[in-house]
């Protein structure tokens, strides 16, 4: 039995060249980043803005190419394939994009763009799913098929973008922050549509997003990037429950928690100031200039990213071992 994971990403770096006032710098937006997702499974990256998120989640759907490390589906290194092999694969990795008001061509109905993938793929019916089964799997009436993007709301036109995503019967979908631009009244629906779907279709998905009420919900791990790095991964509930980096417990604090009053309260991240800069990242832990916790060893050695005790948590701090809780 083939036991490897649907997808797997090695050492993925991924840097850009751009321009500054004192000339042009190299910015690494992912640096040395490993995971996986097995089949059916979900996996959520989290961290700030800026952080390589959305960048990893292009990187593995070989929409860039990495300048260094490789991610391999069902073990092919997707980066070795030829356009025509590519393309073929591009059959199992689908993704839905954050804003659906971008995503979907106001040109076309609603019918046309959930055909689309199947005629480029050269799909002729009866194969593949059809417009109007497309529409009930993600609870929209057939008549929408006649309708314009600008015609239906934000959540309606997330629902297509799913829709479209899954029209080829894909493995894996990168869902890029899928729920930010909508209304918070729609969000929850959205987000237990894609649950229901990767139940029913065995979806493996990435899914990317800053909203860790969401993560804990939908993900079965979780994977917290700072500054292009994997900082901590493991089980989502046990790296909620017993978060190993500080920042991993910054993160936490900072989300609002129920008062008796009924008033929200939180810890904001923002009281121990903004991230550096990715063209300036810190010697040492990138984390240090931010931590509450931070030492002299924190300021010069870079901490890498180690199994911590018996379990499969992961967490790259030099104190990991000690959980101390800094907020």
């Amino acid at each position: 039995m083939n036991t490897a994971p649907l997808i797997r990403a090695q050492n993925l770096t991924k840097r850009y060249t751009v321009r500054t006032s004192s000339g042009r710098r190299v910015l690494t937006a992912v640096d040395d980043v490993s995971l996986s997702v097995d089949a059916g499974r979900i996996l959520a990256v989290v961290g700030e803005s800026g952080c390589g998120k959305s960048t990893t989640g292009r990187l593995l759907l070989a929409l860039e190419r990495p300048d260094a490390g490789r991610v391999e589906v069902r073990g092919q290194d997707i980066n070795a394939l030829s356009k025509r092999e590519l393309r073929l694969l591009r059959r199992d990795i689908q993704p839905v994009f954050q804003d659906p008001y971008d995503s979907l061509n106001g040109r076309m109905r609603v019918g046309t763009i959930l055909s689309e993938p199947a005629r480029a793929h050269g799909i002729e019916p009866p194969e593949g799913r059809s417009v109007s089964e497309l529409l009930d799997l993600v609870n929209l009436a057939p008549d929408y098929a006649d309708r314009f993007p600008h015609e239906l709301s934000g959540g309606q036109r997330q629902r297509v973008a799913i829709a479209r995503a899954i029209a080829l019967d894909p493995k894996f979908v990168v869902c890029d922050e899928p729920v930010s631009a909508l209304d918070v009244s729609v969000q929850a629906q959205v987000v237990n549509l894609l649950r229901r779907l990767q139940n029913d279709l065995g979806l493996a998905y990435v899914f990317i997003s800053h909203d860790l009420a969401l993560v804990r919900y939908l993900a079965h791990e979780t994977a917290v990037m700072y500054l292009g790095r994997i900082v901590e991964q493991g089980p989502t509930e046990m790296l909620f429950s017993d978060p190993r980096h500080p920042y991993t417990q910054l993160l936490l604090a900072a989300v609002p928690r129920p008062r008796a009053d009924g008033r929200g309260q939180s810890e904001r991240l923002e009281s121990i100031g903004e991230p550096p800069s990715p063209l300036d990242r810190p010697a040492g832990c990138a984390f240090s200039s931010r931590c509450p916790l931070a030492t002299d060893r924190c300021r010069t050695e870079d901490p890498q990213l180690r199994p911590i005790g018996v379990g499969p948590t992961l967490a790259a701090c030099h104190y990991a071992e000690s959980a101390q809780v800094v907020a």
